[in-house]
């Protein structure tokens, strides 16, 4: 069974409310056997446009990614990250080749 991922790119306003919402997600994102790969740190875009902080994170299956981000847990989250950030987000199914 393939994995399934996050792919998040923010801009973040508010970096005091942010880490709130990064918090929760210490709890959430666990609880459907997801795990950080990338959260923040230094990045280049050699092409293209990008928002200015990236996150992936691995689930251990596009439908427990898919779970946890319509899980009840979450949906209350988001709240806390639009409240302090622009962000795009993609779940993705990864590849088995």
């Amino acid at each position: 069974m393939a994995k399934g991922y996050w792919i998040g790119h923010v801009d973040v306003s508010d970096p005091e409310a942010y880490k709130l919402y990064a918090l929760h997600n210490n709890e959430i994102i666990p609880s459907f056997g997801g795990r950080f790969l990338v959260r923040a740190g230094e990045s280049e875009v050699p092409e293209g446009s990008l928002r200015a902080r990236h996150v992936i994170i691995e689930f251990p299956s596009y439908q427990a990614a898919k779970d946890c981000y319509y899980s009840d847990a979450y949906q209350e989250n988001i709240k806390r990250r639009t409240a302090a950030s622009d962000g795009d987000i993609v779940i993705v199914e990864g590849w088995e080749g």
